[in-house]
């Protein structure tokens, strides 16, 4: 049985047996039960540790090698600064939406979580957010925090709020570093892929553990809530999906239509077979080979561009996770009952824009990146469990998003240039 059909698997067990307990054996009556409930919590805790474990060096590690990757597109000029441009556009705009619509239909609301009844599960992760003191910072001082002083101290700390400066930090080395490295064979870059990689393989260990940890975590949950959060957990994953379908329908429809003065419904049916490969895979990485051959054969775009472009674009531009991520923090805290003032808001904006640079481009590969925004908010970071059961598909809906954006900023920036430029950008690739 394939993996992600396991964690299904284990969402509808952990429903099914938590509403036959609910009902029939509540744990007033059985106290009994009191000591499975531990049992369960102890592997759920586990799984997530071993997620959060590796968040910092996959972060830091990816964001270096990111914007390295971009440092080194200053000979490509006014390629390198449209697809910046374009990029954090289309993320602004996906990560508002996603606040905006959750903030209107209050997915979340409704849910009576005792937070008591739900401590077990936040006794396994030992996580204090301080940036729930954001509101009381003066704007000079929040901006000062966002330079840390001692990274290594922040690293230690990422829990605790520090982690925007660390990522600032991180920006701030991997563009200093394309000044200085320029051989893709330097040892700095072997390591830092090698730190990169060797996370997510702590992730894949930590997803062998998962059909078991997201049982565990939707038995106590629907155990303690009863069927009402199933209710929200269907209105989280519709709101997912709509957004997702504006995004791509309307938003890129107008850079489409605006920008590159083309057609975009007949640019999204050329592109179908990628977006049949993405979804299949939940992997931009994996579908990036599909679609430079789909940039070149069937979009007609310069070779030289979609390669950048396409290849930052992987890890760099990953506007379905910047999206996903806003939708399910705003979501979390409602179910949790943390209202969130808006310069709390404004922080998960920047922090989702800012973490598309550092987005595994995997299956799963926005686990880290929620659990750290969850935790920087003041969010119980156990609550990534409840939305893990429906994350698969998700995950599939998100990365056709993300690889839809890739080849549309693809398109933007070429259609950008003047016969001239695209001239020169093809000598330069000789």
């Amino acid at each position: 049985m394939k993996q992600h059909h396991k964690i299904f698997l284990g969402f509808i067990l952990g429903i099914v047996f938590g509403l036959f307990c609910y009902y029939n054996f509540p744990v007033s009556e059985y106290p009994a039960l009191k000591f499975f409930t531990q049992t369960l919590t102890l592997i759920a805790g586990i799984f997530l540790r071993m997620i959060f474990m590796v968040v910092v060096p996959l972060l830091v590690s990816a964001l270096v090698l990111g914007v390295f990757e971009l440092g080194r597109g200053r000979g490509l000029g006014k390629v390198a600064r449209h697809s910046m441009l374009y990029t954090l556009a289309l993320s602004s705009i996906a990560v508002i939406l996603a606040i905006f619509m959750t903030n209107f239909f209050q997915p979340g609301a409704g849910v009576s979580v005792d937070l008591k009844t739900l401590s077990d599960n936040a006794s396994v992760i030992k996580i204090q957010a301080s940036s729930a003191t954001v509101a009381d910072k003066v704007w000079v001082q929040y901006i000062l925090d966002l330079f840390t002083q001692n990274p290594v101290d922040s690293a230690a700390r990422a829990f605790s709020g520090e982690i925007i400066s660390l990522m600032v930090f991180s920006l701030i080395f991997g563009y200093a570093m394309s000044y200085v490295v320029t051989d893709l064979n330097h040892p700095l870059i072997q390591s830092l892929n090698a730190i990169f990689e060797t996370s997510l393989k702590v992730i894949g260990f930590a997803m062998k553990l998962a059909p078991y940890a997201i049982f565990s975590l939707i038995f106590n949950t629907v155990y303690a809530l009863g069927a009402g959060f199933l209710e929200n957990v269907l209105y989280f994953t519709l709101l997912v999906i709509g957004c997702i379908l504006f995004h791509q329908f309307v938003v890129y429809a107008i850079f489409l239509k605006v920008f590159a003065k083309i057609n975009p419904y007949q640019f999204f049916y050329k592109c179908r077979e990628v977006y049949l490969y993405a979804f299949s895979t939940a992997s931009s990485n994996a579908t990036l080979p599909i679609a430079l051959e789909a940039a070149d054969k069937v979009l007609n775009l310069p070779p030289k561009i979609a390669r950048f472009v396409l290849t930052i674009g992987a890890s760099a531009n990953q506007n379905g996770s910047a999206l996903f991520e806003g939708i399910t923090v705003l979501f979390l805290a409602q179910v949790f009952g943390i209202q969130l003032t808006i310069e709390n808001q404004i922080f998960v904006v920047l922090m989702a824009i800012l973490a598309g640079v550092g987005t595994a481009g995997v299956p799963g590969g926005t686990l880290p990146v929620i659990a750290i925004l969850l935790t920087s908010v003041g969010v119980p970071a156990e609550g990534i469990g409840l939305i893990l059961g429906v994350d698969r598909f998700l995950d599939m809906c998100r990365t056709t998003l993300n690889v839809s954006g890739d080849l549309v900023v693809t398109q933007l920036v070429s259609s950008s240039l003047t016969e001239e430029e695209l001239a020169s950008v093809s000598e330069t690739s000789e």
